[in-house]
């Protein structure tokens, strides 16, 4: 199994296990995101759910590249590209409170997925960034459209998606990327995060929740998000794309 689901007191927590490749995105990953984001859609006793990798190297590393790189084509990779932004705006946009709990490094994709939920911790040790720009792409499923709505400063977010680099947790806490950094037993720091929130009644999550969708629809997320979807298909397409990823992944087998 690519994941593991744990629902506990309201608690749901998605682990994406696959840490031999360093919990990078497959299908059945995607499909499992779908699968939590529907119950929580069609039941109400889930009050936070919680996004993490299994070990403690890697959150997320993004689509897994040994899989996607058979996509060639602009209509290929708009097919992967649109099925995981979708799940990413319909993880954003869920009325109780969305957290990464970010136990190792996030880039590419998973900088993206957890840029997509509402709270991002995040392990002294790791990494995050939007390195999609070494494979001569931009963001594909919607983070940068995102990341533009975290409340950081238009440089700071310009300069995290042109850099293409990942940032120390440190700096990520610094521009406001980061809510908070923390050390130790990462379901100890989900503990103390949402040890006040958990006492206040989930209608008032939702009812906060709502203020901040209504304000995505009256600015046309949606649109917007795939739009972004769009563009990174078109590069997809590229020779320049098509030769970073048989660059990275002849360096990967070395």
């Amino acid at each position: 199994m690519a994941y593991h689901i744990n629902n506990e007191a309201g608690i749901l927590t998605f682990t994406i296990d696959r840490e031999e490749k360093r919990n990078a995105v497959n299908d059945e990953v995607m499909d499992g995101l779908k699968k939590v984001i529907t119950y929580i859609q069609t039941h109400d006793d889930v009050r936070f759910l919680v996004i993490t990798g299994a070990g403690e190297k890697s959150f997320c590393s993004g689509g897994d590249l040994s899989v996607f790189h058979a996509l060639e084509t602009e209509e290929q990779a708009f097919g992967m590209l649109s099925k995981m932004g979708q799940i990413l705006y319909e993880l954003a946009t869920l009325q109780v409170p969305t957290i990464a709990l970010i136990n190792g490094t996030a880039v590419g994709g998973g900088c993206e997925i957890a840029t997509a939920c509402d709270f991002r911790l995040v392990a002294s040790h790791a990494k995050c960034g939007f390195i999609q720009g070494t494979l001569a792409i931009t963001s594909g499923w919607g983070g940068g459209t995102y990341l533009f709505e975290r409340g950081l400063r238009h440089d700071r977010a310009l300069k995290m998606l042109i850099d293409a680099k990942p940032y120390e947790a440190t700096l990520l806490h610094d521009i406001g990327w980061a809510m908070r950094v923390f050390e130790g037993d990462k379901m100890e720091a989900l503990n103390v995060f949402i040890e006040h929130m958990r006492k206040i009644h989930p209608s008032v999550h939702r009812a906060y929740k709502e203020i901040e969708l209504r304000k995505w629809r009256e600015r046309n997320m949606y649109e917007r998000v795939m739009e972004e979807v769009r563009t990174c298909a078109k590069l997809w397409e590229s020779e320049a794309h098509h030769a970073a990823v048989n660059h990275f992944l002849t360096k990967s087998k070395k």
